[in-house]
């Protein structure tokens, strides 16, 4: 194994604070990640990592090693890519994230025209709605709606998304037709979301003279991605609010009904993150800017 190699190791074992989830996200043996380092060390002349049972961190001499082999490693990429073609030059393996149902709906129908575009890329694509680790867990990038928490990341804005309230024609039978945010008073039930298991519910929110609002609604149900969230209002559980171009179809067809029109959520965010060693990355920006275009006919004019 080369120099350079053996900084890619020694990147991804410090980010991981594991030699074992290093090798398994590199596809190494672990004795390979091992000797790595123990070259590294052995040509720096000083220990760069501390060892435990439990643990793997950095000593001082290795926090320094790290912010200048992550640069190296940047720069490497772009004069190994200096050179080639629009296409070739998007190269490799990219693992990124997005909502389950904006997998299902945008981008696995639109896949196959995205990699003709970049035949040496090959995409890892994780689909759900929590949160995750991007560092521990190894991804490149995630896609997610709303306003983004982690500060440690690079966020890009890719737009926002309008908001609608909807219910079934069930629901509403049974529990009336809300028409102002006072009637949400009175008997009726949303459907509770959250990103993890016994997490808070997020609030029911609307907008009055550009202002927004927010109050907690009680539910009969709490669920954890857009997929059951709405198939959950199609079956009449209750209220919910979600982008208006991932319900249009069930609102042209019957199957929901929007209402308090006038009092809509505020226009969500929709972002794209990732860690800032990876914001020079070519496979990522063409990943983003195809999404980003995949996307923009249901974004907020």
């Amino acid at each position: 194994m080369d120099r350079i190699e053996q900084y890619r190791v020694f990147v991804q074992v410090a980010e991981l604070g594991s030699f074992i989830q290093a090798a398994r996200l590199m596809r190494l043996p672990r004795a390979s990640v091992s000797a790595a380092i123990q070259q590294l060390e052995a040509n720096a002349g000083t220990r760069l990592l501390h060892r435990t049972t439990r643990k793997v961190s950095l000593t001082a001499d290795g926090t320094q090693l790290l912010l200048k082999a992550r640069q190296v490693l940047l720069d490497i990429d772009d004069i190994d890519q200096l050179f080639n073609s629009h296409q070739e030059q998007v190269m490799g393996r990219l693992e990124v994230d997005v909502p389950s149902r904006i997998a299902r709906r945008l981008v696995m129908p639109a896949l196959a025209e995205f990699l003709r575009l970049y035949p040496g890329l090959q995409l890892g694509l994780g689909s759900t709605d929590r949160a995750i680790d991007l560092v521990q867990e190894g991804v490149d990038c995630v896609i997610r709606f709303g306003t983004p928490q982690n500060s440690s990341l690079v966020v890009k804005p890719l737009g926002k998304v309008l908001l609608v309230n909807c219910a079934s024609p069930a629901y509403l039978t049974e529990f009336g037709v809300p028409i102002q945010p006072c009637d949400l008073q009175n008997r009726h039930v949303c459907i509770g979301y959250s990103t993890s298991a016994g997490g808070q519910e997020t609030a029911w929110e609307y907008c009055v003279d550009g202002i927004a609002q927010a109050v907690m609604m009680p539910s009969r149900v709490v669920v954890n991605n857009a997929e059951s969230y709405i198939a959950g209002c199609c079956a009449g559980l209750g209220l919910i609010q979600v982008p208006l171009f991932d319900v249009q179809h069930l609102l042209d067809s019957g199957e929901l009904v929007e209402v308090m029109a006038a009092y809509r959520p505020a226009p969500m965010c929709v972002s794209a993150l990732y860690p800032t060693r990876r914001q020079r990355s070519r496979r990522l920006g063409a990943f983003i800017d195809w999404f980003a275009a995949l996307m923009a006919p249901h974004l907020e004019p």
